[in-house]
């Protein structure tokens, strides 16, 4: 992000009632993001507590021993004592060291052998060392997730699992999983997402063009955004709508207003085409 743009952005969020941040290492903008919460913190908008940040595990530092100086240094970075969530970014690993995305003479990516539930087990400590209050993961299927509850001496079970989910990706099973062992869904790309080529497959159709969800923010005077957000708040998915376009940031948030018919969210459900906009293809 442009320098500055995101410290107003979280500023004006926070103004308007945002209190879930979601935030990443490789986002390179948590300066900013640790300065716009200490600065309403400041002003006695909200206090630490009122704020929920969520901080994610890159994919070079999942050996164990990596775990905790990572989060620490997130922390010195943010300037906080500790976050809310701390979430394993993927469920795969890259070669450890400086490069962010290591890849070799030929371009292609060094991955890197881990163990998650070795990882899992660091990440447990940090919650016990009183650095982060909950610990997740995210972009885990079925398999993965099973292979953490399933773990010999599991201390804290996943509290949420981040993935994309919006009306054109509904993720049902995980979503029927995740709610039978208390896990809950953080919906990433509640909107569909931006149309940047290097890391979207844009050949699907855009969401927020949906004759459906057009018609249906019709009736409630609502923009088809509002209206993808209110589903998934409806279904009991967590929805963290990017944004740095101030009138939007303020729209986002105004979906408590009004409720989706059970018909309408059937209406929603059935647009489902399985269709991810984030391939991770790495």
């Amino acid at each position: 992000t442009p320098k500055g743009s995101c410290l107003e952005s979280v500023k004006i969020a926070i103004d308007t009632g945002y209190r879930h941040i979601d935030g990443a290492f490789v986002y390179y903008n948590e300066h900013e993001v640790g300065q716009a919460i200490r600065e309403k913190i400041a002003e006695g908008k909200v206090k630490r507590e009122d704020i929920f940040y969520c901080g994610k595990l890159w994919n070079t530092c999942h050996p164990p021993e990596l775990v905790r100086p990572t989060l620490e240094k997130t922390l010195k970075i943010l300037q906080l004592d500790y976050v809310d969530l701390y979430i394993i970014e993927l469920p795969m690993a890259f070669k450890p060291g400086d490069a962010i995305y290591p890849k070799d003479e030929n371009g292609k990516f060094i991955y890197h052998e881990t163990d998650l539930c070795a990882t899992w087990e660091a990440m447990e400590a940090c919650k016990d060392a009183g650095l982060a209050k909950s610990i997740g993961v995210s972009n885990f299927n079925r398999r993965q997730l099973e292979m953490i509850l399933n773990k010999p001496g599991l201390k804290y079970k996943p509290v949420s699992n981040q993935v994309e989910c919006h009306p054109y990706f509904t993720q049902p099973k995980l979503l029927e999983f995740c709610r039978q062992h208390d896990i809950v869904i953080v919906g990433y790309s509640p909107l569909g997402t931006s149309r940047d080529e290097s890391w979207v497959n844009v050949s699907s159709p855009p969401l927020l063009k949906d004759p459906v969800l057009n018609a249906i923010g019709k009736k409630y005077n609502k923009t088809a955004a509002q209206v993808a957000l209110r589903f998934s708040i409806q279904r009991g998915v967590v929805v963290i709508p990017k944004s740095f376009n101030p009138q939007r940031i303020r729209e986002n948030f105004q979906i408590f207003d009004f409720s989706l018919t059970e018909k309408e969210m059937k209406e929603i459900e059935a647009l489902n085409k399985n269709v991810r906009y984030v391939e991770l293809l790495m």
